[in-house]
């Protein structure tokens, strides 16, 4: 009986437990950010809070993505054009 008893609040004890790792689970969609940023459109995807492409669609002109190009934190290339540079420079910040 004293088994049994320990194995119902082993049990009882365990659930939460189960639930909070079920919700830190990864999650195999992405998130999808879309926003307005004057006349075009951007869309942000990030899998598990990893931002890892961006989207833009110009009001006028054909789609394009940006990439992380070596997986740091600020450095996206253009998936159609490899070879362009996106400037990245930050002027001052507070």
């Amino acid at each position: 009986m004293r088994t049994l008893n320990r194995l119902l609040l082993l049990g009882l004890l365990a659930t939460p437990f189960a639930a909070m790792a079920a919700d830190d689970a990864p999650s195999p969609e992405p998130q999808v950010t879309i926003r307005q940023e004057g006349d075009k459109t951007i869309q942000e995807y990030r899998q598990n809070g990893f931002l890892y492409a961006i989207k833009i669609t110009p009001k006028h002109g054909k789609p394009y993505f940006l990439v992380r190009a070596d997986g740091t934190e600020a450095n996206f290339i253009r998936s159609d054009q490899p070879d362009m540079l996106i400037p990245s420079w930050k002027i001052f910040e507070w």
